[in-house]
């Protein structure tokens, strides 16, 4: 036998909406900065990188900001590089080994 629908309590703590109306893209807090390191990777030179200083990056751990680059570079299919200094992230474009 089917239960029956209880209604909804009368003492919820928190709005309930719709999941068909949620924007389910992904727009970090890192989003700004990664989307300006992409619009520049799109244009490097196969045998360059980028020099990222971490002063500029508003105070982003390298932990963080190599895990938002990765994210990004996933979700285009763009195979990348990274390495790190003790001041600056490196970003590059992996070239194609087919």
């Amino acid at each position: 036998m089917p239960k029956a629908k209880q209604p909804p309590p009368t003492d919820l703590r928190y709005r309930h909406v719709r999941v068909d109306a949620l924007n389910k893209g992904r727009r970090g807090k890192h989003h700004d900065l990664v989307v300006g390191i992409f619009q520049e990777l799109e244009d490097l030179s196969p045998d360059s990188a980028m020099k990222i200083p971490f002063a500029d990056v508003g105070g982003i751990g390298l932990a963080n900001l190599r895990s938002a680059v990765h994210r990004a570079s996933v979700s285009r299919g763009l195979q990348i590089g990274t390495l790190a200094d003790e001041k600056n992230f490196y970003v590059w474009k992996k070239r194609d080994t087919n």
